[in-house]
């Protein structure tokens, strides 16, 4: 076995025999999604009031998600946006990988990134993932919103890189 192994890799490292062995046509690099533009102070303030204006403008979403994770507090965001992208998925096979993904991960006793809502919540959700559907996470989902604006929005408006955004 290890020698089959090691005569394939030794054929795969072997020099080209001609130059046409140089001409593979390698895909081009995928360009980078622009960078999300800086807003303006004056956007930047609207963000004091309306979480959900801070997480509809792709750089206040990044913002957001930079300082909770240096809280290491990124979970519910990272649930939220999970949440944002499951609702969009259309095949119900597709979904329903989503769904046990994200059940797996933030929703489940014990799960890597378990988001804190309450035992009622919690089985709403589970009952709605018998058959997922595109609002099967909105309860538990409106909840963490909740969460972050009476919580994390206010830390996030006295962090210095907010109040350096506003300037």
């Amino acid at each position: 076995r290890a020698k089959e192994i090691k005569t394939k890799l030794g054929t795969l490292l072997q020099k080209p025999d001609s130059a046409i062995d140089f001409i593979i046509p390698y895909p081009e690099k995928p360009e980078k999604p622009p960078k999300a533009q800086k807003p303006s102070p004056e956007e930047a303030v609207q963000w004091r009031d309306s979480l959900e204006k801070l997480l509809q403008n792709p750089y206040g979403l990044t913002s957001f998600c930079s300082f909770l994770r240096s809280e290491f507090s990124e979970e519910n965001i990272e649930f939220w946006v999970a949440c944002e992208d499951y609702k969009k998925t259309k095949s119900p096979v597709k979904m329903a990988e989503k769904a046990k993904k994200i059940y797996e991960e933030f929703i489940q006793t014990e799960a890597p990134k378990e988001v804190n809502i309450d035992h009622f919540t919690k089985a709403v959700t589970m009952k709605n993932l018998v058959e997922p559907s595109p609002s099967s996470f909105d309860m538990a989902q409106k909840r963490i919103f909740a969460l972050m604006e009476k919580d994390s929005l206010p830390r996030f408006v006295r962090s210095e890189f907010y109040q350096e955004l506003i300037k």
